[in-house]
């Protein structure tokens, strides 16, 4: 019988359930558990043809039902099944040339597709306005082609199951670096992505002298101009104040802990931040349950039980072995660079809730020194494990060429990372990764309106001993999420139960800290500032990250982003102080019926369709369709879509027309010059040139200039591989956002790592 609560059944049953092409449930929630089992215990055949298959099978099943272990969700998903894909992190290089850009854009799309997350720098695009000396024209710069990647994000699901998520980096140095730090002050801007800004030692010595420093344009490796390095702090912390965006990262500590620098330079992590890696990397997490580490003493107390610890790390650092091994990676480099280092992350979740347990509040030492010998212990013990991995598999390949080639032989070149782990955590019933609790109750909406007060358990089995419980109290405690101030409640357990917004800015960085120290990628944590925090405290905690040796820093100040991530307390009270509720846009649907024209434009791959329709509400929506001559269909596709949801969004055609007019493409301008049919730069130049036409025809002011033809009526939509998005993945309404609900389930939602999770069905969103 497993042993699993009834929302983490249901968070398994609507996201990770193998379902059918109606949406009827394929297996259990067991048979979830034996699949993953059965396919990553047997790559021990690789290894060892007589190894004990079903033993194994059995101690992975085990220790995922049992809450003491658990990978990350692509492997829960994707383990015995087709796809197979089971990484959760990826980042992918981005090169200074049309080519490498739009790959890098297909190839997000591909890891996207099956559940992964991407990393991007962007540092290495030549600054916006610089000369493009092959075609003549001026770059486009990194944000115009983060959009392109963010665009591309939102017209992919996640294998049915996860929204698409992005980091963006761009060097401190980089010329167009205040603009990119200004890149998300519009809330509703570059919506699948958290951008962070690589810091440099030499920056942060910078700001501390006060002086200037020098940015670098990519393309040419020279000094372009030169920045107050203080200027730029304060635009940093500016932003972070404003809507926690950017975070940051030390780019030159990432590289100072890679064990294999003769492989390349670290310049971008996943996602929520913690896992830094080389260009097309990728890496498997998994966390261990705290709470589930602590055994009962003779006095009714809880201590930690390191010998069951021990024997967990040891299976996590097999299991993820495993994974590298059964993997089947969405792209060729992504698998020969994985298997190179083989880089594993072992975290854990529940931490807050032993730290209940023990008595020992968040905001104190005794947190701060538990929680370095716990990772301290983690973090040998997982090292142990992957050595004698390697005394039988052998080392990673990339081994003689590391800063480990001195030491005895390891299989895995990192061994240990903390993740927010998000909806692993609900299905085990445990606290976020190394967060603190961010209510010790909530409301959580059911039917007919009615709203009841969820409770940490061992909260309300402290409160049921010690006397104080009562179905009021926690409906009051639920009104804040926060106990720290209601006097019926005990000062010892006020102070045990500690929330997120209980701890002072400077012991969440320093919790932080004390976890890195002993973490061999990153820590993935938020700072959580009450809304009242100044930009001074913003800075100053920017400031104790770097001197403490964190790798990177999130921060939010609550309430700071119009659609609040968290729903503590009476819903109904910002109504009805009149309070505004900005809205996010949501495309309008698409028109049963259209009206527009198809032209036949000649480009250098041949004969592109472009069909432009509107109805009455104006235009709506753009396909495109390559003869066969070929060209890159999946390109033109891409582009139309995005097009149209932009359309359909409400934005300006001529804006949009004037953003695609006078892009160029190699192949068509290489055509141009010996073909008169060639009246165009590139496909999107083309679409632009054909979006104008329209808009010309609807005002009256012009002929449609395509040769005799009249313009075609489309009454239907051409089957040209557009589908209608699934309705489970449609953008948050506007009215759930307006009250920081979940879009789907109307729950709260928790801000971890500069993404926002829902612990009551499993929705994430990064971004």
């Amino acid at each position: 019988m497993l042993s699993f609560s009834d929302n983490a059944l249901k968070v398994l049953e609507r996201r990770y359930l193998a379902k059918g092409e109606t949406g009827e449930l394929l297996e259990t929630p067991e048979d979830l558990f034996r699949r993953v089992a059965k396919a990553i215990a047997a790559a021990d055949l690789a290894f060892d043809q007589n190894a004990d298959i079903a033993a194994v099978e059995q101690e992975f099943y085990d220790a995922m039902t049992q809450r003491l272990f658990m990978p990350n969700s692509p492997t829960l998903m994707n383990a015995g099944r087709p796809l197979g894909q089971l990484s959760a992190c990826f980042v992918l290089p981005v090169g200074d040339s049309m080519e490498e850009i739009f790959d890098a854009v297909k190839n997000a799309a591909l890891i996207h597709k099956s559940g992964g997350g991407t990393g991007f720098s962007f540092s290495r695009l030549r600054p916006a306005g610089a000369s493009v000396r092959s075609t003549g024209g001026v770059a486009s710069g990194p944000i115009s082609f983060m959009r392109v990647f963010n665009a591309a994000t939102e017209a992919v699901k996640q294998g049915g199951t996860r929204r698409g998520a992005n980091m963006g980096i761009l060097r401190v140095d980089h010329p167009d670096i205040l603009a990119f730090i200004r890149a998300k002050s519009d809330n509703g801007d570059i919506t699948n992505f958290n951008i962070s800004i690589g810091l440099t030692e030499a920056f942060m010595q910078a700001v501390g002298a006060n002086l200037d420093y020098e940015l670098i344009d990519p393309y040419t490796n020279s000094c372009v101009s030169m920045l107050s390095a203080r200027r730029v702090f304060a635009e940093l912390v500016e932003g972070a104040w404003q809507n926690g965006e950017p975070g940051i990262v030390f780019l030159d500590r990432l590289n100072r802990d890679s064990v294999t620098p003769e492989l390349g330079e670290i310049e971008a992590t996943n996602p929520c931040g913690e896992q830094p890696l080389l260009p097309y990397e990728s890496c498997n997490l998994g966390s261990i349950n705290l709470d589930l580490m602590l055994s009962e003493t003779a006095d009714g107390g809880y201590e930690l039980d390191y010998g069951k610890l021990a024997g967990v790390v040891d299976t996590a650092v097999h299991f993820l072995d495993n994974v590298i091994e059964v993997n089947q990676y969405p792209l060729p480099e992504i698998g020969e660079s994985t298997r190179k280092t083989r880089k594993v992350g072992l975290g854990v979740m529940g931490f807050a809730d032993m730290l209940f347990k023990l008595g020992i509040p968040y905001n104190s030492q005794g947190a701060l020194s538990l929680a370095e010998n716990v990772m301290e212990f983690i973090q040998a013990r997982a090292k142990r494990a992957s050595r004698e991995l390697a005394a039988i598999r052998g080392a990673f390949p990339a081994f003689e060429a590391s800063t480990l080639k001195d030491g005895a032989p390891i299989r895995n070149a990192t061994v240990t990372t903390i993740a927010p782990t998000g909806t692993i955590s609900i299905i085990c019933g445990a606290s976020s990764g190394v967060e603190p609790l961010f209510a010790v109750s909530f409301v959580r909406n059911v039917m007919d309106n009615d709203e009841l007060p969820e409770v940490h358990p061992y909260f309300e089995r402290v409160a049921k001993a010690r006397g104080f419980y009562s179905a009021e109290l926690m409906r009051k405690i639920a009104k804040s999420g926060t106990i720290a101030h209601i006097e019926e409640i005990p000062a010892d357990v006020r102070r045990v139960f500690a929330t997120a917004h209980d701890i002072s800015p400077e012991y969440h960085i320093r919790m932080q800290a004390a976890f890195q120290a002993h973490t061999d990628n990153a820590v993935s944590k938020t700072v959580n500032f009450p809304n009242e925090a100044t930009r001074a405290d913003v800075a100053k905690v920017f400031l104790l990250a770097f001197e403490l040796g964190c790798k990177g820093v999130t921060i939010y100040r609550d309430g700071s982003r119009s659609e609040q991530v968290l729903n503590i307390g009476d819903k109904a009270a910002g109504e009805a102080q009149g309070e505004a509720k900005p809205e996010k846009i949501t495309p309008r649907p698409r028109p049963e019926t259209t009206r527009g024209i198809t032209e036949k434009v000649k480009i250098g791959c041949g004969n592109l369709y472009i069909t432009v329709n509107y109805d009455d509400d104006g235009v709506c929506e753009v396909f495109t369709n390559l003869g066969r001559a070929g060209g890159c269909p999946s390109q033109s596709e891409a582009t139309s879509r995005l097009i149209s949801t932009a359309l359909r969004s409400g934005m300006d055609v001529e804006t949009l027309a004037g953003q695609l007019k006078g892009i160029r493409c190699h192949s068509t301008l290489r055509q141009r010059g010996g073909n008169k049919d060639i009246k165009v730069l590139s496909c999107p130049d083309a679409i632009g040139r054909v979006l104008e036409k329209v808009v010309r025809l609807q005002k009256g002011d012009a002929a449609p200039d395509n040769g005799d033809r009249e313009p075609d009526t489309v009454d239907m939509e051409p089957d040209i591989g557009y589908q209608t998005p699934d309705p489970e993945h449609l953008p948050p309404s506007p009215q759930a956002r307006k009250n920081g609900e979940c879009p789907e389930c109307g729950q709260r939602m928790d801000h971890e790592g500069g993404c926002v999770i829902c612990r009551g069905c499993g929705y994430s969103k990064c971004g």
